[in-house]
């Protein structure tokens, strides 16, 4: 009994560990495959509909007028990675720190914001000092953030992961198109847009 406890001791800890990155991408690949041979298409942002259906907006925008009978496998997809990520956080965490390069720590150290190297929750992925429920501004640019990937997702017919997996695995020309607009998009945000946003979400603060 206490061989079979530590053996399930050292499996939590091995699984608590950073994996490299190639068990994601060989996970997502099989996820592809297997997808496409039931003739699915991986993609999260498709489910925002079905979610709008089940609420009952069919009844006055037909748009989310969605047949919910293929859609039942998106959502437990998602029911799933939500899950799944609980899981991880809660129960599997890493001991190591998040790994954010000195580049960037220094950025937001110029802008006026330190990094949440001593974050009381252990994780430090975002800079809690801007993004919480008393500042206002961090609020604002949260929701719009939001509403931006969530209206661009579907505008554009599909988010990062049904045209930069699914759409690229399928040698699809307009997803490779909207792949290269995300990149453009992103280091235009990083160098012109983000500067200007962070003096915003900062002077909030002061």
């Amino acid at each position: 009994m206490n061989n079979l406890l530590l053996f399930a001791q050292a499996g939590l800890e091995g699984l608590s560990q950073p994996w490299h990155w190639s068990v994601s991408g060989l996970a997502l690949a099989l996820i592809v495959f297997l997808l496409t041979w039931m003739g699915r298409k991986f993609g999260i942002s498709s489910s925002f509909e079905a979610m709008c259906t089940l609420g009952g907006a069919g009844r006055k925008i037909p748009y989310f007028k969605v047949d919910l009978a293929g859609k039942s496998w998106l959502l437990f997809l998602v029911i799933g990675t939500i899950l799944g990520g609980v899981i991880a956080g809660e129960f599997l965490p890493s001991p190591a720190p998040v790994d954010i390069s000195d580049a960037t720590v220094a950025f937001l150290e110029e802008k006026g914001m330190s990094y949440p190297a001593s974050d009381s929750s252990g994780r430090g992925f975002i800079p809690t000092t801007i993004f919480n429920w008393t500042n206002t501004a961090g609020i604002i640019a949260a929701l719009a953030g939001g509403f931006l990937v969530g209206f661009g997702a579907r505008y554009g017919r599909g988010c990062t992961s049904g045209h930069a997996i699914t759409g690229m695995a399928h040698l699809q020309l307009p997803s490779l198109l909207t792949v290269i607009g995300f990149f453009i998009g992103g280091l235009v945000t990083t160098h012109l847009v983000l500067p200007w946003l962070l003096q915003f979400l900062v002077g909030d603060l002061a």
